[in-house]
Parts: structure tokens; C-alpha cells; sequence
């Protein structure tokens, strides 16, 4: 028996209307996007500056280790979430789920966060000073070598906020087409079968 470390892209969405393949492939990169930056931040939690000269002292262990691992884990499943922008559980509450499961999701309650979120992604960016081509600027490392790899591991988070704004766009289309289409409301009916 195989097993899969990876998960592909599908081919097609699930969803009511299909989602453009480049929002697809897009959402599917963008947890592996962020990946880098989330592993480059770790070495931190344990006070390893990875090449950075900082005069700021760090919190003690018992901080910084759930900070960092938080953060990294956040970020990601915060990356993973954007998927569902251009899955059918983006759209439908998933039968599991109790008392709503199986109920549309009304696009605007989508939107509105993502494009939030993706706006303040954006803000974060600029205001932080993390630059299209690197790093923070502004800090100082060890050597070139050091610099270089935060650059590489950090520059794909600036590009987080703008892909968010692209998928809500996206979604926000498609749902509007759909719903201009005569889609109406959605019942999704569990596979299972009822017990006698």
C-alpha cells in the first residue's frame, strides 16, 4: 500500500460553480508557500538568533517555545484555511458539524473575513517593513550567507495578503455567478444510510 505525503491538487473543484484552476493551484501553494518562513522562525523559540545581530534580549524558554511553535502552526493552518475559498466546505457547513451541518454558507460571511484578513496581511507587510526582495530591512546579520537565507525563507510571506485578496475575489465571483445562475440554497444529504 502507498502512502501519499502530498496532497495534489484536484483537477476540478467541488464546488457549485467551478473554481478557476489558477485559484486552485494558488490555494493549494500557499500553505507550501509559508512553509519555509514557519520552519526558518523555529530555531528562535529555543534563543538561536539564525545569523540576526540583536541587542533585544528574548524571553525566557518557557515563553518563546509555545510563541514561535504557535505562531508557525497558526500561520499554517491559517494557510490552509484559504483552501476552502475554492472548496465545496467553504460553502456548505460540513454534515458533521451539529445543527448547521449541511447549510449554505452565505457568501458574505466568507468574504467579508477573508478580505479583512487579507487586507491586514497586507498592512502587516508594508508596516513591518518586509520588503518584495527580503527580510526585514533594516537587520543586521552575521554574514551574507545568513542574510541570504532569511530572505529566501521570509520574501514568499509578503505575497500572503495579496493571494488572499485574488482567492476572495475569486469566490466572491463565483458565488455571485452562482447564485445570479439560480443556485439557490444547497441541502447537502448525508452518504450514510438510516438505521432501522
Amino acid at each position: 500500500m502507498a502512502i501519499k505525503l502530498m496532497h495534489k491538487v484536484p483537477a476540478t473543484s467541488d464546488t457549485e460553480r467551478p473554481a478557476p484552476r489558477w485559484a486552485l493551484r494558488l490555494a493549494y501553494a500557499l500553505p507550501l508557500l509559508l512553509l519555509p518562513s514557519c520552519l526558518w522562525r523555529l530555531p528562535f523559540a529555543f534563543h538561536f538568533e539564525m545569523g540576526q545581530i540583536n541587542d533585544m534580549s528574548m524571553p525566557g524558554l518557557a515563553i518563546s517555545i509555545p510563541y514561535v511553535f504557535g505562531l508557525s502552526i497558526l500561520t499554517e493552518v491559517a494557510a490552509l484555511a484559504a483552501i476552502g475559498l475554492v472548496s465545496r466546505w467553504g460553502e456548505t457547513v460540513p454534515t458533521w458539524v451539529p445543527i448547521v451541518g449541511g447549510r449554505r454558507i452565505p457568501p458574505m460571511l466568507v468574504v467579508i473575513p477573508a478580505t479583512i484578513g487579507g487586507l491586514i496581511l497586507t498592512m502587516v507587510t508594508v508596516m513591518m517593513g518586509l520588503t518584495w526582495f527580503g527580510a526585514i530591512e533594516g537587520t543586521p546579520y552575521e554574514n551574507i550567507w545568513w542574510e541570504a537565507l532569511a530572505k529566501t525563507a521570509i520574501t514568499p510571506v509578503a505575497l500572503w495578503g495579496p493571494i488572499m485578496l485574488a482567492l476572495t475575489a475569486a469566490y466572491h465571483a463565483r458565488r455571485r455567478l452562482g447564485d445570479e445562475a439560480g443556485h439557490g440554497p444547497r441541502q447537502v444529504t448525508s452518504s450514510r444510510s438510516p438505521r432501522s
